[in-house]
């Protein structure tokens, strides 16, 4: 009886490693122990030739995670006429794609069949905003690739700069992210730019009646249909005025003057806690938020990845082996 309780705790602790061995600090060690080095270097080359590839590499890792986790289904392109997570329209202006195909590249020279396309993303993203000035944070490496990439789940599941406190309350929560990861990931929209029919909505039509959105400081308005015309579907504005290439808290003074762009931004200030922790990121010298954001981005790097013997590791990453 001892030796089969002792068996049966040996085959669960197994099993517990099996499962959490996935995703780790160190994880390429032994197999490709460049894999950081080679990233970076790859990410450096093209950020310091094109600073605003910053923004859309770390909307593509966030926009990966938030569709069947963090498993590179992003990066695939479609095939057989199915349409891809790459094709939805919150994708359509994603950017960067060389920045992975590049590292993926020379990553293949240097330890063929090892390092995923989804741990790439996530170590492009965290090189991208550390070069402009931003937070860094250590990787937990071991992300397998996902062979199955669907554009109407892209567009059922990924948050959308329309969405109230409530919405994106629950579209966090379920994928175990927090009001506190919700508010301090938003702050990401520090860098970047957006289509103006993501907030056109907000100066010409909020409540179809032809009416402004009360929420948004007047005078930001007035600036800003200087810049989007109605229906206009291809200028593009800063998110963070004058400080979009910088990774900053500029975006939590924004948003307290109520000049955040999206009225997701504006919702942050509907809610107590979402409100008083932007309050309290005023003060950059008291700021916590560049701490946090690596936090919650490493907390939402571990989201539904596959390990072990899921999925697989691409050659290339916009094609399924």
């Amino acid at each position: 009886m001892a030796l089969l309780k002792f068996l049966s705790f040996l085959i669960l602790q197994l099993f517990l490693v099996a499962k959490c061995q996935g995703v780790e600090v160190g994880y390429y060690k032994k197999t490709c122990p460049n894999v950081e080095a080679i990233v970076k270097e790859t990410t450096t080359h093209y950020i310091s030739r094109a600073p605003t590839l910053a923004a859309p590499l770390l909307r593509m890792h966030f926009h990966d995670c938030f569709v069947r986790g963090c498993d590179g289904s992003v990066l695939l392109n479609s095939t057989k006429g199915n349409q891809a997570e790459k094709d939805a329209i919150p994708n359509q202006s994603l950017r960067g794609f060389q920045v992975i195909d590049a590292a993926k590249s020379t990553l293949e020279k240097e330890c063929p069949g090892t390092v995923s396309c989804s741990d790439i993303l996530a170590l492009a993203a965290r090189d991208a905003v550390s070069l402009i000035n931003g937070p860094s944070w250590t990787v937990p490496l071991g992300r397998r690739d996902g062979r199955v990439s669907i554009l109407s789940e892209a567009s059922k599941n990924l948050p959308t700069p329309f969405d109230n406190f409530t919405t994106l309350k629950t579209t966090f929560g379920k994928l175990g992210l927090n009001v506190k990861d919700l508010v301090v990931l938003s702050g990401g929209h520090t860098i970047g730019m957006s289509h103006c029919f993501s907030f056109s909505s907000r100066l010409y039509n909020f409540t179809g009646k032809g009416d402004m959105d009360p929420n948004m400081d007047k005078n930001y308005i007035a600036q800003l249909k200087t810049k989007c015309k109605l229906n206009d579907v291809t200028t593009i504005v800063e998110m963070d005025p004058g400080s979009f290439k910088s990774f900053d808290t500029d975006y939590y003074t924004m948003v307290t003057k109520r000049r955040g762009l999206f009225a997701s931004d504006a919702a942050l200030l509907t809610n107590s806690q979402t409100k008083d922790y932007v309050l309290s990121q005023l003060n950059p010298h008291g700021s916590t938020f560049f701490k946090d954001f690596g936090e919650s981005m490493v907390k939402m790097g571990k989201i539904g990845v596959l390990t072990g013997k899921a999925g697989e590791i691409r050659k290339h990453c916009a094609f399924r082996n």
